[in-house]
């Protein structure tokens, strides 16, 4: 009885290919994801985010809260005036890893933002200022782009392992 031939080249090349990718490095594809998503949830907020407007007599100059999201304190974005790369600042936050979830903190440090985010009390009291929801709106956005964004990710890093 003749079972045929065999080529045995295509499924040694399957093998170096899945023992390539056993051997890469995940922690630092899943940390590389992370500062990506925080990078993009950046790009959404940042925008998004209220200036205020103060008559020129005031002194008062718009644009704390919007400078806040690209520095470490609000002294800091003051000082700085602000940053529009919002990539190179997520590339620099750290990204903890506990159990399989990584995490990256993307926070406004500028003392008033919760206020804007959720609203507030008037001065007086007796009135209330609706939240802007800036980041709530772009948080909702990320997590319907970050299905796509991870794909993508990882099918190139596949292409790579078994094409490369």
């Amino acid at each position: 009885m003749n079972w045929g031939n065999c080529d045995y080249k295509q499924l040694q090349r399957l093998r170096d290919s899945l023992a390539t990718l056993q051997s890469m490095d995940m922690d630092r594809f899943c940390t590389e994801v992370s500062k990506e998503l925080a990078a993009r949830l950046l790009a959404l907020v940042i925008p998004r985010t209220p200036v205020g407007q103060y008559p020129k007599s005031s002194g008062k100059k718009g644009g704390t809260l919007r400078r806040g999201w690209t520095s470490k304190t609000q002294a800091d974005a003051a000082s700085r005036g602000g940053s529009n790369d919002a990539k190179a600042y997520a590339e620099a936050l750290p990204v903890r890893k506990s159990g399989n979830a990584y995490t990256i903190e993307v926070i406004n440090p500028v003392e008033y933002a919760s206020y804007v985010e959720f609203g507030h009390r008037t001065r007086g009291g007796d009135g209330w200022v609706p939240g802007q929801y800036f980041l709530t709106l772009s948080e909702r956005d990320l997590e319907r782009l970050a299905p796509g964004v991870i794909e993508r990710k990882l099918e190139a890093l596949l292409r790579e392992v078994f094409n490369g």
